[in-house]
């Protein structure tokens, strides 16, 4: 009988696969989203039971965004509220339901077609409900600052002072509700890439070390080259671009958000799941400016948990994320 010889070629190395899961690795988000998918509400009533006792606002304010995504195809929130209508968690997540439906019923019509402004009222009305329900709840301001974007025109000023402020009185530094201010304000919508900026730089500028909210400045960049390459969309390359993630004040900004947020951090410290979003904002800046260390460093911290923005505004997302990966040596 012949002998069979093993070859003597060492295996081939896995190809590395970027993991675009959504929940970032909160597995017990993921039961509870699949649960709002069949209908089920008491998984999530105790998953938010759990969550945000006062300090953990950016884990809470990160499930509930992701819950209300799931929940905007369903009737399962309102089952909830039904059930238990005087429950404050279901209160503030149909909110942000209606809040993500507004939004789908917008992208629906076309980007330029006027809502209905009663829908718009509705979502607003709830998500007032919402805060009266949960005084100390920060996300309801949340979802009333994203809203306040669909009303064509934009909100008077005072008023979205007034939304922030009781924002801010809450959870100071949040930093998926300084986000929607800075959309509020971009071109895309009420503002300039000036006031996007100026926005941006000032809540970065007041953040304490150790805070995300820096990291504000790369996503206006990100809104920023997201809003001129739509525009030049058929039109060719847009003239100047290949400097914008690399000047001299895109670097430097991008070396002081690194400084204050990530600088001091105990690298031993594991990455959270509400982190993995705001850390792709970091990468992507840092790979695109060709800033290796930070790159690196950032890179090694997320492992494969990627998000799909930003990477998706500049290409392919999976194929960005492992080329940059591969070219800094990250294993």
């Amino acid at each position: 009988m012949a002998v069979r010889r093993r070859s003597s070629r060492p295996a081939r190395p896995e190809r590395f696969v970027p993991d675009f899961d959504p929940d970032f690795g909160d597995r017990a988000l993921t039961e509870a989203r699949h649960d709002i998918v069949i209908g089920r509400w008491q998984g999530v009533r105790n998953l938010l039971a759990g969550t945000g006792t006062g300090t953990d606002w950016a884990r809470r304010t990160h499930r509930l965004r992701l819950l209300s995504h799931a929940a905007a195809g369903s009737s399962t929130v309102e089952t909830w509220r039904a059930a238990e209508p005087g429950n404050p968690d279901a209160a503030v997540l149909r909110a942000a339901t209606e809040v993500v439906r507004v939004f789908d019923a917008a992208i629906a019509a076309g980007r330029g077609a006027a809502l209905e402004r009663g829908r718009i009222d509705a979502a607003v009305d709830a998500c007032r409900g919402a805060a009266e329900a949960a005084p100390a709840d920060p996300m309801p301001w949340v979802s009333l600052l994203s809203v306040a974007r669909l009303y064509e025109g934009g909100v008077p000023r005072r008023e979205l002072r007034h939304w922030f402020d009781e924002l801010r009185r809450r959870d100071p530094y949040n930093t998926e509700g300084h986000i929607q201010v800075l959309r509020y304000w971009s071109a895309r919508w009420h503002g300039t890439h000036g006031s996007m900026y100026d926005f941006a730089r000032d809540a970065a500028g007041v953040a304490p070390p150790g805070s995300p909210l820096p990291v504000l400045v790369q996503v206006a960049r990100v809104e920023e080259y997201r809003y001129i390459a739509d525009g030049a969309l058929g039109r060719g390359p847009v003239r100047g671009f290949d400097q914008h993630w690399k000047h001299e004040l895109a670097v430097t900004e991008l070396r002081r958000t690194h400084a204050r947020w990530i600088g001091d951090r105990d690298p031993l410290r594991p990455v959270a799941p509400e982190e993995v979003a705001d850390l792709n904002f970091l990468a992507h800046a840092a790979c695109y400016a060709g800033q290796v260390d930070i790159a690196r460093e950032v890179l090694t911290m997320l492992g494969p948990r990627a998000a799909w923005v930003p990477w998706a505004y500049t290409g392919d997302p999976e194929d960005q994320f492992t080329r940059f990966r591969e070219g800094l040596g990250v294993g």
